[in-house]
């Protein structure tokens, strides 16, 4: 169960999801209403790997559940959501820029000038990669219009 500051943090941004601020883009990948499958997203920046998220300690963002591994990282994520939430809502990049939407393998990712990019498995990560300057032009090119 999220603690009282991981309540209100979601409350504070209740209003603007309900005006729909964030618009189509907001949209996140979530199974069962989890991010990135319960996986801290902070830890792909601070330890450079997959670092499995605990259900107690998380926010909710964007209509989604994030989980985290500490209080530390939650803080993190609640001061800076953009800077360590996926690119593309977490959907694939790869298949985000071939303009269609894939779930996400969370061991599957690459972190690139500062952004996390997550991909539906190691072939369509290594395609992502082999071409990164033109897979996130063309994906930053699709995104948002690829969810409609």
């Amino acid at each position: 169960m999220p603690d009282r500051r991981a309540v209100l943090f979601a409350l504070a941004a209740a209003p603007a999801l309900a005006a729909g601020a964030a618009g189509a883009a907001s949209r996140v990948h979530a199974v069962s209403g989890i991010a990135i499958g319960g996986v801290d997203p902070v830890g792909y920046f601070r330890e450079g790997r997959v670092v499995q998220g605990a259900p107690e300690i998380a926010v909710m963002w964007r209509d989604a559940i994030w989980h985290f591994a500490s209080a530390e990282t939650r803080m993190a994520f609640e001061n800076d959501p953009r800077r360590f939430a996926p690119a593309y809502g977490g959907y694939c990049a790869y298949a985000v820029s071939e303009n269609y939407l894939a779930p996400i393998d969370p061991s599957a990712w690459t972190l690139h000038e500062g952004r996390l990019y997550l991909n539906a498995g190691r072939r369509a990560q290594r395609l992502f990669r082999a071409d990164l300057p033109g897979r996130i032009a063309a994906a930053d090119r699709n995104w948002p219009g690829v969810l409609r």
